[in-house]
């Protein structure tokens, strides 16, 4: 029961991410190259103390797949972020959360992890519930097209990034590979910001303090622990899983901000929560990871 705690854990922690990110007065590319450099300023001198020697056993094939790992990373911050500025949220939101189809495929033919025909029915309502919850802001332009397709990708980096996690856990520990692909990321978003001409300095308190929170909670409590449950269960149920971060994210608005949520959002909420649950309960026990 352990794993399913820790992932529950992982999936509230990044539902915070929409709330620090409202709260927030800095270009989007900056706010996500503030979030992984300061979880990593905070990992990497932990990790070099604790596992240091680690990375003086690790073959050339792992080093690749980390420094894979970092780069779907960047990119799925990078070109998400980048995707708001040609479509909508809504359009954004639908396609970068695509990634549990895709998840699925892969775990099949690398793991063998079968889903059967309930279960990829709870995908499918999960899906639908995100569809439901941004129902009735969609865009149909060309630039959205350019959008939609970065935001498409983005969610596929996303769906790698989680595989990947799930190729290297028995080969590395969690601390080591997890200061590995944040700094990695955090110095490609860096650069791109640089390269973009946005500007690091100059922000509001407040701003600092949620690039803070940021990396804190999302970052290092919910990319963590979901980055820790791939390696203890399915790869393709911590996907659909963190397809709850929409649900929390709404519940946190209305606790925190007073936004209260419409009717699609209740409707949509409650899909995601079933289908969540049905691939849960779907999920063959001789697959999870000990």
């Amino acid at each position: 029961m352990k794993p399913y705690v820790t992932l529950l854990v992982g999936v509230l922690s990044v539902s915070f991410a929409a709330i620090f990110i409202r709260l927030a007065d800095a270009p989007p590319l900056v706010i996500a190259a503030y979030r992984l450099s300061i979880a990593s300023a905070i990992l990497v001198p932990i990790a070099a103390m604790k596992s240091g020697h680690v990375l003086k056993d690790l073959s050339r094939r792992d080093m690749l797949l980390i420094l894979l790992s970092s780069v779907f990373v960047a990119v799925h911050f990078a070109l998400w972020i980048t995707s708001l500025s040609y479509t909508s949220i809504t359009s954004s939101m639908v396609l970068v959360t695509s990634h549990p189809v895709f998840v699925a495929a892969t775990s099949y033919f690398l793991w063998g992890e079968r889903l059967d025909k309930v279960a990829v029915g709870g995908i499918v309502v999960t899906l639908l519930g995100v569809i439901i919850i941004n129902y009735g802001d969609f865009t149909f332009t060309e630039k959205a097209f350019w959008g939609d397709l970065l935001a498409l990708i983005a969610g596929l980096a996303m769906g790698a990034y989680l595989i990947i996690g799930g190729q290297i856990r028995s080969r590395i520990g969690i601390l080591p590979y997890l200061a590995l692909i944040y700094s990695g990321a955090a110095v490609m978003l860096l650069a791109t910001a640089m390269i973009t001409g946005h500007s690091l300095i100059g922000y509001s308190n407040v701003t600092y303090v949620m690039m803070v929170l940021l990396a804190l909670v999302p970052q290092l409590i919910g990319h963590s622990c979901l980055n820790l449950t791939v390696r203890l269960i399915p790869v393709t149920l911590v996907s659909v899983a963190i397809l709850g971060e929409p649900v929390g994210a709404t519940v946190l608005g209305y606790l925190i901000l007073d936004e209260v949520p419409h009717a699609n959002e209740i409707t949509g909420g409650l899909l995601i929560l079933v289908g969540i649950f049905t691939v849960m309960r779907r999920t063959p026990k001789r697959l999870v990871m000990k």
